[in-house]
């Protein structure tokens, strides 16, 4: 129960960092991708607060086992750059520009009744299971020697 509690509090802490930063309007998002025109540097801040906060966070968890709420400490293991990595990152970047939203700012945003996210969570959704259908027909496929 106190992980549900906790996950909620962290995603509404969150969310509303989001709507509070600007990141939920993909204007404001456009406004920064946009190095051409009118460049909107303010997002620049938004990360690097987020980097930071993110660095320390990390820096913590690292020397720890456990999380703060008694559950194993899972971080991330793999440090290589792959095709599939380079590509995902690629086609996020791509989507990002093209909408204006990243997965997280999209759902704060259809939360908030924006149709263009509606749009951008059903494309999100259906990307993520066309990927779950190659991965399952990878598994399934014999390797080649």
């Amino acid at each position: 129960m106190l992980y549900l509690v906790t996950s909620w509090l962290a995603g509404l802490v969150f969310g509303i960092g989001l709507i509070v930063s600007g990141m939920a309007n993909p204007a404001k998002v456009l406004g920064f991708l946009d190095l051409a025109g009118q460049w909107d540097p303010s997002l620049a801040f938004v990360m690097a607060g987020a980097i930071a906060v993110g660095v320390v966070a990390f820096a913590i968890a690292r020397r720890r086992n456990t999380s703060l709420i008694g559950l194993d400490m899972k971080l991330p293991t793999a440090s290589g750059l792959d095709r599939r990595l380079i590509g995902g990152s690629v086609l996020f970047g791509v989507g990002w520009g093209i909408a204006g939203f990243c997965p997280g700012p999209a759902l704060v945003a259809l939360g908030m009744g924006h149709v263009k996210a509606l749009v951008f969570v059903l494309a999100m959704l259906a990307g993520m299971a066309m990927f779950e259908l190659l991965k399952r027909r990878e598994a399934a496929t014999p390797a080649k020697a």
